[in-house]
């Protein structure tokens, strides 16, 4: 008799774990009854009162885990942040873990969610990656009663006198839809409002989203918010959300999604999970509140930032820790052997297959990201996220690369073994920390113009020579120095797949310029966004969507969500 080896899916495990109430989750972080409400049996909002009460408590070390550039192979930066969370707690230290929350449109579309994966999950994960608390959502209507006040202002006679060609301000909605992109609003007549051109993003590439992940508290948002340019008035002056007067009226959508949502992991370590921009064309990190918050919580933070070192990483670490007043304590760098194989030339459906020679080739692209954080003057990790089907020829050969190069390396086991595949890591996780020096900064200084600061990213993070700007964007970045916005850092919306703008430069492209296209003022969020290559703020559904294999039974178990 044959034994049945089957692997068991990530939501046939999910589907199978055993949670402890919420109230037992907030009991563990000492919250007390009326720091945190119930939204449901496993899932609750924590009020921003904890950060007076903890005001003086010392802030925790903050772990980023961030990656090489990530391709079909499958990289699981979420699955080594929530392992490292829970291995932390297997040797002793009091740890919080803080993700950002999955968009829909990726969950439908072709990612799939990002709570996990097999031992190492964040629950109740079909929740979380559907419609969790309905913050993606507050965040939608926010966006969108913004566009309707705008075209509403301009239907009522237009008394900022705006330029309805130049406004800037686009609708949101929470999928991947191409079919959005431009759009014309306003036909029917004239009770039908004025016609204009427009067009959507996707809702985790808002301003809102920005700003909702990058504000200290409600008054930071309400004020956040009014400095949001929408659009020019005839003389090209901003028009900002404040000369509107409904800051108030958007704060007041926000007020219970800016509390940070408490879950678990399938280990019962605690997890906050709270905002979700785009690293690709966003800054990439969970809120800075959820971050501060873990930070007074526990004693070790694993938080992570999204796609590569080269995005979320370098976002995190010149953004959202200079704002938040962040001082990160560690990186893990997260590569596998099969992402390797591929930065190294090898199609998907060879990756079973042993291949040192290309594991050879693909190296460098590790290497690039680790030369990256160093420039931010981090300790580091890598962690060797394991598959089943890796070869330990593979993985030696990954440890002695490390080994020779002076690199502290761990293999991580934790999709199948949960915290306790990630114990090797955690303790080096700990003792780097403590043995190494941090000379943590941020890569440029904001007095550099903003050609400077994106010349810095270019050539320090993608090994790019430079930067050349179409006529669209020199035009803008004369404007955008005229009105005074110089002194912002900047947000580059890239390509995840590769260093360069050009997703099919796999590995450590060399001997490229980056190409910016277009330039956007996000005045509230406090950054200027520089749109490289043929980046889209809209996504579309790839051919098969992940959608297809999505069901739910007659008794509500949901069915093919990964």
């Amino acid at each position: 008799m044959v034994e049945n080896t089957k692997v068991k899916s990530d939501i046939e495990i999910a589907q199978e774990a055993q949670l402890l109430p919420i109230q037992d989750i907030a009991d563990q972080l000492q919250l007390t009854e009326t720091e945190w409400e119930p939204y449901g049996r496993y899932k609750a909002k924590i009020s921003l009162d904890v950060m007076d009460r903890l005001k003086d408590t010392k802030d925790g070390k903050v772990v980023l885990v961030t990656s090489i550039n990530p391709t079909p192979a499958g990289e699981g930066k979420s699955t080594v942040t929530v392992g490292l969370g829970q291995a932390l707690n297997k040797i002793g230290k009091k740890s919080v873990i803080a993700l950002r929350e999955p968009s829909l449109g990726p969950s439908m579309g072709m990612k799939g969610g990002a709570a996990g994966g097999g031992y190492s999950q964040v629950m109740p994960m079909e929740e979380i990656n559907l419609h969790f608390t309905g913050d993606i959502h507050a965040i939608t209507t926010a966006n969108n009663a913004l566009s309707a006040l705008i075209d509403n202002h301009i239907h009522q006679g237009n008394e900022l006198n705006i330029d309805t060609r130049r406004i800037v301000w686009k609708r949101v909605i929470d999928m991947n839809d191409r079919a959005l992109r431009n759009v014309v609003v306003g036909l029917g007549g004239a009770v039908q409002g004025v016609p204009r051109e427009d067009g959507f993003d996707i809702t985790v590439a808002s301003e809102i989203m920005a700003i909702f992940c990058l504000a200290r508290n409600v008054r930071d948002l309400k004020e956040r918010l009014s400095r949001m340019v929408v659009a020019y008035d005839m003389n090209k002056e901003p028009v900002t959300v404040k000369d509107l007067g409904v800051e108030g009226a958007l704060t007041l959508l926000l007020k219970d999604a800016i509390k940070p949502n408490l879950v678990q992991t399938l280990e019962n370590t605690p997890a906050l999970i709270h905002g979700g921009p785009f690293a690709n064309i966003a800054h990439g990190c969970n809120s800075v509140i959820a971050t501060k918050m873990a930070s007074k919580l526990g004693d070790y933070v694993v938080t992570e930032s999204g796609f590569g070192a080269d995005l979320g990483a370098e976002k995190f670490l010149d953004i959202k820790a200079r704002y938040g007043e962040i001082d990160p304590s560690l990186v893990v760098v997260v590569a596998t052997v099969r992402a390797l194989k591929m930065h190294g030339g090898v199609p998907k459906d060879q990756l079973e297959k042993e291949d040192l020679g290309a594991l050879e080739k693909g190296m460098v692209n590790l290497e690039k990201h680790i030369e990256t954080i160093q420039s931010f003057g981090l300790p580091f990790v890598v962690a060797l996220n394991h598959f089943v089907k890796d070869t330990d020829q593979e993985v030696e050969y990954v440890k002695k690369w490390c080994a020779e190069k002076g690199i502290e390396v761990a293999i991580a086991k934790v999709w199948e073994d949960g915290g306790k595949g990630g114990e090797e890591l955690a303790q080096k996780v700990v003792d780097m920390i403590d043995k190494s020096e941090n000379h943590y900064k941020p890569l440029y200084t904001l007095d550099l113009s903003l050609e400077e600061k994106m010349e810095t990213i270019a050539q320090k993070v993608y090994g790019a020579d430079g930067v050349d700007f179409s006529k669209k964007a020199k035009k803008q970045l004369k404007e955008f120095i005229d009105l005074g916005w110089e002194q912002l850092p900047v947000c580059m919306a890239k390509t995840q797949y590769s260093l360069s703008d050009d997703p099919t430069l796999l590995g450590r492209p060399e001997g490229f310029r980056i190409q910016i296209r277009e330039l956007r003022a996000s005045i509230g969020a406090g950054f200027i966004v520089a749109i490289t290559g043929n980046v889209m703020t809209m996504p579309g559904l790839p051919k098969k969507p992940a959608a297809m294999n999505m069901d739910v039974t007659d008794e509500g178990k949901v069915e093919g969500l990964f």
